[in-house]
């Protein structure tokens, strides 16, 4: 799966969030402010199409874009990129790093190790 760029990744968090797709228009819309021109928000569905990461229909003749990729593949290959760039491929030391900079709590903790438990006994 490509990386996407930030105006990409911007563009796939509307559409993630239209859970039936949407419209040029309906994309545009939902991106925040200052809103990018139509034809560049065309040009990045059009990329986005042609990395795989969005299909369209063409009901009426206008063309509605939906998701192929879902935030979860995408955010779990993303992470996993992350992991092994910055990380040596190690999820203990993202986890250590998030609790030295105090981005994870000790409560987090207890609760990922629950999960994790409860996951295990499935």
């Amino acid at each position: 799966m490509k990386k996407l760029t930030q105006a990409e990744e911007q563009v796939m968090q509307v559409i993630w969030n239209l859970s039936e797709g949407g419209f040029l228009k309906d994309i545009i819309e939902l991106l925040p402010e200052p809103k990018p021109h139509s034809n560049t928000v065309a040009t990045l569905l059009k990329i986005l199409v042609e990395k795989n990461f969005v299909q369209i229909t063409n009901p009426n003749r206008n063309n509605l874009y939906s998701a192929k990729v879902s935030k979860r593949d995408y955010s779990g290959q993303r992470m996993a990129g992350l992991t092994e760039s910055f990380f040596d491929g190690s999820y203990t030391n993202v986890v250590s790093y998030l609790v030295d900079k105090k981005q994870m709590s000790i409560e987090d903790l207890e609760l990922l190790l629950q999960n994790l438990k409860s996951k295990g006994d499935e």
